[in-house]
């Protein structure tokens, strides 16, 4: 069924709400990855990388961000020391979901500042080790609020590196771009951003009028798909039971 209608599965008889369908799609950005080193940058990419490895990835590595290894309960499993951590990112056996406060059509991210780099309006994170991410392992991106704000036409400073400037760098590869809106990825001729599929309740026009840059658009969108009732118990029972991914996406 095509989404161009904007309807969708409501939530008031215990569907899924908003929230669980972004985990479902961070979840996705795992499936099929083998044994590799899954690092999610926020509350939603967490919780999509742990529904993942109960489920459909087994093998992921899961880190709690710094130096250990982690069960999807958040137990040790293992010590990551940082000369095994970089031999994992430069090998391409990791992939990040990072966030962005900018993003553009060809996937160039910005996390640093807002306005130009000499005297900014705004000082964000600063580049940290997103080049570093973009160029050496496969990397997505996780947007709670999807708005022309976010996707730009330009990004004012680069630091993830979009596929126009890549330069066929050996481990970049830019999957999914997850928003509270829909899903989004680089599938194209030319690696322009492509819309992939949007959340029930939301519709194309929607996404089209919180971007500012033309997304690629196919004829037909579905809708994200639908969560199973295992993986709703787990979500809700087993990863997150205080529902604090509601706090990053509402509705």
């Amino acid at each position: 069924m095509s989404s161009e209608s904007g309807k969708g599965t409501g939530t008031d008889d215990g569907g899924a709400t908003r929230a669980e369908y972004c985990v479902i799609a961070c979840a996705e950005t795992w499936r099929d990855a083998g044994e590799i080193l899954a690092s999610p940058m926020g509350l939603i990419p967490s919780v999509g990388a742990r529904l993942a490895r109960l489920t459909f990835a087994p093998d992921l590595l899961l880190t709690d961000g710094e130096a250990v290894i982690v069960r999807p309960d958040g137990t040790v499993e293992g010590w990551l020391p940082y000369r095994a951590h970089l031999e994992l990112v430069t090998g391409g056996r990791r992939h990040v979901m990072m966030g962005a406060s900018q993003i553009d059509r060809f996937g160039n991210q910005n996390i640093s500042c807002i306005g130009d780099w000499a005297r900014p309006t705004r000082q964000l994170l600063g580049v940290r080790g997103a080049p570093v991410n973009t160029l050496n392992n496969p990397t997505s991106y996780w947007i709670p609020r999807h708005s022309r704000r976010v996707f730009v036409e330009k990004v004012d400073l680069v630091c993830g590196v979009g596929y126009d400037r890549a330069a066929g760098a050996r481990h970049h590869r830019l999957a999914r771009v997850v928003t509270d809106l829909g899903v989004l990825d680089f599938a194209t001729p030319d690696h322009a951003m492509r819309l992939v599929s949007v959340h029930p309740g939301v519709s194309v026009e929607q996404v089209r009028e919180a971007t500012g840059f033309d997304l690629v658009v196919p004829d037909r969108v579905p809708y994200t798909r639908e969560p199973t009732e295992a993986e709703l118990r787990l979500i809700r029972e087993v990863i997150d039971p205080d529902g604090i991914r509601a706090r990053e996406v509402a509705g």
